[in-house]
């Protein structure tokens, strides 16, 4: 049987190799790196706790907007993520 999509190693784009490293990662990987980011550099907006604003590293992630929901990040990273 084949790995789990949870399991699978996925290559990063170079927009999110720019936050989550250039290796090879799972998607649970990814989204606790980019979560962590966020995180460090507390991006996350102080009034809305549901939007995430964007740096220089995510911006382009962001498909170049200033600030997304956390509920569009998991879409926008999907994207930057290839078998």
């Amino acid at each position: 049987m084949g790995k789990s999509i949870t399991e699978q190693k996925l290559t990063p784009s170079a927009k999110l190799a720019a936050v989550v490293g250039a290796g090879k990662i799972t998607r649970p990987q990814a989204v606790k790196k980019v979560w962590a980011y966020i995180k460090k550099h507390k991006l996350q907006d102080k009034k809305n706790k549901r939007m995430i604003n964007a740096d220089e590293k995510l911006k382009p992630l962001f498909g170049g907007k200033k600030q997304i929901s956390m509920f569009q990040l998991a879409s926008c990273m999907s994207k930057e993520l290839k078998k």
